[in-house]
């Protein structure tokens, strides 16, 4: 979830709409550094849908940089010892 947030943030920098409806929970300026650019050169079509760029970005997994790559393992390691 928050790295969905994160994503978002990261990605509505540049839709000042998207950035106002998620400002309570932006996740932390090193997941927004990470994803961020991944999210503009392999996501843009789908900015400023959260689920959307999470997804493609998901999708796109072996093209993310190794930042961005680590920040969705951590979550989907953090997310299972959640449940």
């Amino acid at each position: 979830m928050r790295l969905t947030l994160a994503l978002f943030i990261g990605a509505g920098a540049a839709a000042a709409s998207a950035a106002a409806s998620a400002q309570e929970n932006r996740g932390t300026p090193e997941q927004r550094a990470a994803c961020a650019p991944d999210a503009f050169r392999l996501c843009s079509v789908y900015i400023p849908d959260p689920s959307g760029v999470e997804a493609c970005l998901r999708l796109r997994k072996s093209d993310l940089s190794e930042a961005c790559k680590t920040l969705f393992e951590q979550a989907s390691t953090g997310s299972d010892r959640a449940k």
